[in-house]
């Protein structure tokens, strides 16, 4: 029986944000030979506006691999590219398109993590529109990645189910595990030749564009199985938010319940143990955790106490 030396395969990883992190570890502890990471370039963070590296240029100067973090893709960075000879090269949330010479520039060409279940959710955001959607599951997909949008041929899809009341911060931070897991798999394949790319239904596509912070604004004129949706598949970011006099009220948590027939969408309709239970277009939602402007998130119950909301206001 043949045997396969991971090392014998020369990667380049390609990614920037915590959510790669675990897929560039796990090619590490199989025994990859990670010949270089890609990132996007720093960025000041905090209240100090201080350059932090990006999760993925941290990991990978943990284990000695060396770092290019280009502004843009130009003749440059592909010759760099190029004179490290790569074999596959791995993408998960690199943030950038590749062009199609980069595409062609590894032998195996360039494989990537996506955080659906393709062709459902092409694009930047995958998680945050699938929860915000009320999808019953999501997964990850690897695929062989082409000129288009996440429209390559696809050889592992693991699927998970989302909770109905999960949120997409919990459902990225399992992502990233399975994605790591799966990718795995699909590179043992590559490396044996047994892997097999299967197309994708184009007809069955829909799409996940990078979110703005207007995203997260919730209408109480929704049905509240929607509000729900719109509030946990925006947490943490961009964040759930409806405008108040005194500014974005942010809402960080909801739960679904039974509304009150003619109550007028954003009418408080009672002071529920675990906050605010707000009338909807269809049904009502408690709003268990708040952030006023300027303050930090509390509990439904505790914001109550600090900003009273009294029965038959309409938020």
């Amino acid at each position: 029986m043949t045997t396969h030396n991971p090392a014998d395969l020369r990667v380049i990883f390609m990614g920037t944000p915590g959510f790669a992190v675990p897929t560039l570890e796990a090619l590490v502890a199989a025994g990859y030979n990670v010949v270089a990471a890609v990132s996007q370039p720093d960025r000041p963070k905090g209240r100090g506006m201080k350059k932090q590296r990006t999760p993925v240029a941290a990991c990978a100067d943990a284990h000695d691999i060396p770092v290019y973090q280009w502004p843009r893709l130009n003749n440059e960075s592909y010759a760099a590219l190029k004179a490290l000879a790569p074999d596959v090269a791995v993408v998960a949330a690199y943030g950038k398109i590749l062009p199609k010479r980069y595409l062609d520039l590894p032998t195996h060409g360039c494989i990537n993590v996506h955080a659906s279940i393709l062709p459902k959710w092409r694009g930047a955001a995958p998680i945050q529109w699938s929860v915000m959607a009320g999808d019953a599951e999501t997964g990850v997909s690897i695929m062989q990645m082409d000129v288009g949008m996440d429209t390559g041929d696809v050889a592992k899809i693991a699927i998970t189910p989302i909770g109905p009341d999960e949120t997409a911060g919990a459902v990225h931070d399992r992502l990233m595990e399975i994605g790591a897991e799966a990718l795995i798999e699909v590179m043992a394949a590559v490396q044996a030749g047994t892997v097999r790319f299967t197309a994708q239904d184009h007809d069955q596509a829909t799409a996940a564009p990078m979110l703005s912070k207007t995203d997260g604004k919730v209408d109480f004129g929704w049905p509240a199985q929607k509000v729900h949706d719109r509030i946990r598949g925006a947490f943490p970011w961009p964040g759930a938010y409806i405008e108040t006099e005194e500014g974005p009220l942010k809402l960080h948590g909801s739960r679904v319940v039974d509304g009150e027939a003619g109550a007028a969408p954003g009418t408080v309709l009672a002071h529920d143990a675990e906050g605010p239970r707000v009338a909807c277009g269809d049904g009502a939602v408690v709003l268990t955790r708040l952030q006023r402007p300027g303050k930090k998130p509390v509990a439904g119950a505790d914001f109550l106490r600090g900003r009273p909301l009294p029965v038959g206001e309409r938020l």
